[in-house]
């Protein structure tokens, strides 16, 4: 016969489960441990030890494993980004100064961890983790354009959003390779890819509208 006092002390510790708390700090344990051994399951229970829970809880949080913790990894640092906005002064700046903090700052944010970033990417380039590898990226950068204050629903949006996927992910790998101090060339890298993406900006919105019809359906414009 189960007891009634222990079933409401499940119920009440179920309620106070903090679900996107408890992935916070099991994976921001496991990153320590991913340049080791890779993204695996077993990294995700050490991570989820070292924070002080039973293993298990990390199946609980990331059922997907090592591929919903790295979602939700890449979801939690955009959100993250978007929050950098609030400091003094950046509604004033340009667009293009606002989309040059955002990309520095979204890689800032993960500098401690590049060869988690590294093995990240390796897990998502595996054919079957395709098209989470896209979604992530466009999510990433839909967050930076919509943080830099776009509001386009037209097929700007799209030319925006795939010029900008182009630059952030050749920064992306500039960065991960880049051994100067405090990541200077990577910074110098951006500032040219940015200079060159708007360099033609009549002839790119011609090939976004060409494009629109390709685009998936998770990278179209939806925000009311």
């Amino acid at each position: 016969m189960t007891d009634p006092a222990s079933t409401d002390d499940k119920a009440g510790a179920d309620r106070h489960f903090d679900r996107d708390e408890v992935r916070s700090r099991i994976l921001d344990a496991a990153l320590g441990h991913v340049p080791f051994e890779g993204w695996t399951p077993a990294t995700l229970a050490l991570g989820a030890r070292d924070a002080g829970f039973e293993a298990v809880t990390a199946i609980r949080v990331f059922p997907g494993g090592a591929v919903d913790a790295i979602r939700f990894w890449s979801e939690r640092t955009d959100r993250q980004t978007v929050e950098a906005c609030s400091q003094a002064g950046f509604a004033q700046r340009r667009v293009r100064e606002k989309i040059r903090f955002l990309v520095r700052t979204r890689l800032e944010l993960v500098t401690a961890h590049k060869e988690a970033v590294r093995n990240a990417l390796g897990v998502l380039a595996v054919p079957t983790n395709g098209a989470l590898a896209a979604k992530l990226l466009a999510r990433t950068v839909d967050a930076i354009w919509y943080a830099a204050g776009d509001t386009a629903t037209d097929f700007n949006w799209y030319t925006k959003r795939g010029l900008l996927a182009g630059v952030y992910g050749a920064t992306l790998l500039h960065w991960l390779e880049d051994r100067s101090p405090e990541h200077a060339d990577t910074w110098g890298f951006l500032d040219r890819r940015l200079d060159e993406v708007l360099r033609f900006p009549r002839a790119l919105a011609e090939v976004g509208n060409w494009l629109a019809p390709f685009v998936p359906a998770f990278m179209r414009p939806s925000r009311s």
